[in-house]
C-alpha cells in the first residue's frame, strides 16, 4: 500500500497517509489507458462539420445540353460532383463521435493513471485545501509554495467554492470533484493536488 506525506499549504509536513492500493497502487497498462483517453476525447468532439450533397447545392436539374453531337463531354446536371460548385459525394455531415467502453475498464484505466502520478512523485496531498476568499493571487501563491509543476489538477469537495472561483483565471489549473475525475485530465496535468479528506471519496467512487 503506497504512502505519501501530508503537507499544509506552506508545504510543511504534518503527517503521512496510506493510499488505498486499489486506486493508487495499480500497475500501468498503456493499451488500456490509451483506449480510455481516445474514448473520452472522441466524446468531446463537436461533430458539426457539414458539406452540401448534390441534392442540396443550388442549380437546375435540367440536362445542360443534349447527349450527343455537341463535341462536349456528356453531362446530366450542373450539380454533378465533378463540376465546379457541384455537390459533395462523401463529405461529412453532423454526427456524434462518442462511444463507450465497459465501466470496469474505464475505472481500471483511471486507477492506473492515478497510480502513475504516485509513482512519478507528482501527487501532493494537503491537509486542508480551502481558502478564506476567492483570490486568484492567493491561490497562485499557494501552488507556488506547494512546489507543483506548470499545470495542476486540484481535487476538492463541495465546500471549496472559493478555490473554484480563484482558479478560473489561472491558466493550466483545473478544479474537479472526486466523482468528476477523468483519465485524460489526470494524465494531461503535470501535478495532482488532493485534499486529504477527499481520499476516501476517491476510493469510494473509483475503487
Amino acid at each position: 500500500m503506497p504512502s505519501v506525506d501530508v503537507v499544509d499549504l506552506n508545504k510543511r509536513k504534518v503527517g503521512t497517509v496510506e493510499l488505498p492500493a486499489a486506486v493508487f497502487g495499480q500497475t500501468a497498462n498503456k493499451v488500456l489507458v490509451h483506449e480510455a483517453v481516445v474514448m473520452q476525447r472522441a466524446g468531446e468532439r463537436q461533430g458539426t462539420a457539414s458539406t452540401l450533397r448534390r441534392g442540396e447545392v443550388s442549380g437546375s436539374g435540367k440536362k445542360p445540353w443534349k447527349q450527343k453531337h455537341t463535341g462536349r463531354a456528356r453531362a446530366g446536371s450542373v450539380r454533378s460532383p465533378v463540376w465546379r460548385h457541384g455537390g459533395s459525394v462523401f463529405g461529412p455531415k453532423p454526427r456524434s463521435y462518442g462511444y463507450g467502453i465497459p465501466k470496469q475498464k474505464y475505472h481500471r484505466a483511471l486507477q492506473m493513471a492515478l497510480s502513475s502520478k504516485v509513482a512519478a512523485g507528482d501527487l501532493v496531498v494537503v491537509d486542508d485545501l480551502t481558502m478564506a476568499a476567492p483570490k486568484t493571487r492567493q491561490l497562485e501563491k499557494v501552488l507556488a509554495q506547494l512546489g507543483v509543476k506548470k499545470t495542476s489538477l486540484l481535487v476538492v469537495g463541495e465546500g471549496a467554492g472559493d478555490v473554484v472561483k480563484a482558479a478560473r483565471n489561472l491558466p493550466g489549473v483545473k478544479v474537479v470533484s472526486p466523482e468528476r475525475l477523468s483519465v485524460y485530465d489526470v494524465l494531461r496535468y503535470d501535478s495532482l493536488v488532493i485534499a486529504q479528506p477527499i481520499l476516501s471519496r476517491i476510493q469510494e467512487a473509483w475503487a
